[in-house]
């Protein structure tokens, strides 16, 4: 069967890509057919509509489209991650300079480097001048979710001291380069674009923000996976094993030749290489500094649709004033995630299936979000607040 998928230019396009050039979806009996976009808005119509019979998905998007919030409503589901990390925040040299000199340190990921930020938000402010500008690529994404986290951690309100503009990511390092934007948070390889441009600094990995942070999804119509449920199954046989071979290192070199290809991501294949091997160079020259599960296509289970990071997301939209809170809304986020199909897809081939679909998550500021405990409504708000 002939399988339309859509995905956008980013590194964790990489199990996609793998599955159809590797022969794993040929396996599986399935024609895949990937096609490259240019913005996560045309992903998600083009789902809407039937043009992709799935997609290489924000897994907040496929939330929001199942809540009806910032479009209209068409309920989503997500059964199969795409991989952990990828992302990184990116200032411009000049913000970088300002934060050094406000004491911020490279390499060290520390929340003084949030701290520092404020420092230079509020020598601005006492300025006159414009508020920053950060960039991120859909207001229902991780990317957002987690730049408001650690602006927030630091003291900073999103929503009133700086500015958040939504630009595709293949752009991000261009409009930092023009002066549009002085920072942005995007997955690899755009932060290292910009690097090797020598137009900007990359602050932090948002995996030390949120260890091992869920980030892209395979997503589809729920309508679509109740009626070709057989197909959808073989296309999450195909991407786990892709996802094992992506993951080892003896591959990828030759992953990172595959998507260097114009048809799919288009950077160099020395900036992905370095990537999948979690070595990032963080400023203009500098050697790459070794990142811990910087990415993970595979191991930690990282292809397992956990309900809990879907709760959280969930509990992020809340918070920013995207949605009010609701036990229909909050049941309508734990069915976007399908760890039932996951499991029923993969009972003879995954070894590391969870037996649960909800874990306690923690983040780089010591706050910790418990799924099973933090949906009452009598102090949601509150803990909201905290983070």
């Amino acid at each position: 069967m002939k399988l339309v998928v859509g995905f956008m230019p980013l590194l964790d396009c990489a199990s996609l890509i793998v599955a159809a050039e590797r022969g794993f979806a040929a396996e599986e009996g399935l024609d895949l057919r990937l096609v490259r976009e240019t913005s996560w808005a045309n992903i998600r119509d083009r789902v809407i509509v039937g043009h992709f019979d799935a997609a290489h998905m924000l897994a907040p998007m496929a939330i929001a489209s199942s809540l009806g919030i910032g479009h209209i409503k068409v309920p989503f589901i997500a059964p199969f991650s795409l991989g952990l990390g990828g992302n990184a925040i990116t200032v411009s040299l000049s913000l970088w300079e300002e934060m050094t000199r406000q004491g911020a340190v490279g390499g060290g990921f520390t929340p003084g480097l949030g701290a520092a930020l404020k420092r230079v938000i509020a020598a601005r402010e006492g300025a006159g001048s414009e508020p920053l500008t950060f960039g991120m690529v859909y207001p229902f994404s991780c990317h957002n979710y987690e730049l408001r986290y650690w602006l927030a951690a630091a003291g900073i309100d999103p929503d009133r001291d700086v500015r958040l503009a939504v630009i595709p990511p293949p752009f991000l390092a261009d409009a930092l380069r023009t002066g549009q934007i002085d920072g942005f948070c995007v997955g690899e390889p755009w932060n290292s674009v910009a690097v090797d441009a020598g137009v900007g600094a990359i602050v932090t990995p948002t995996t030390a923000l949120w260890p091992l942070s869920p980030e892209k999804v395979l997503g589809c119509q729920a309508q679509w996976a109740e009626r070709y449920s057989e197909q959808l199954a073989g296309l999450l046989r195909a991407l786990y094993r892709a996802a094992a071979w992506t993951e080892a290192p003896k591959n990828h070199a030759e992953v990172a030749k595959l998507l260097a290809d114009p048809r799919y991501v288009g950077a160099s294949a020395g900036l992905l290489h370095r990537a999948l091997s979690g070595r990032l160079a963080l400023q203009p020259g500098a050697d790459p500094t070794p990142l811990a599960d910087f990415f993970v296509p595979a191991s930690h289970q990282a292809t397992f649709p956990w309900v809990s990071h879907a709760l959280w997301m969930y509990t992020q939209m809340v918070r920013w004033r995207q949605v009010e809170f609701s036990a229909e809304h909050e049941a309508a986020a734990r069915r976007t995630y399908r760890p039932d199909l996951y499991r029923a897809a993969l009972a003879h081939v995954a070894v590391d299936i969870p037996s649960v679909d909800l874990k306690i998550e923690r983040f780089f500021d010591g706050r910790e979000f418990d799924p099973d405990n933090d949906f009452d409504p009598d102090n949601l708000d509150t803990r909201l607040e905290r983070g």
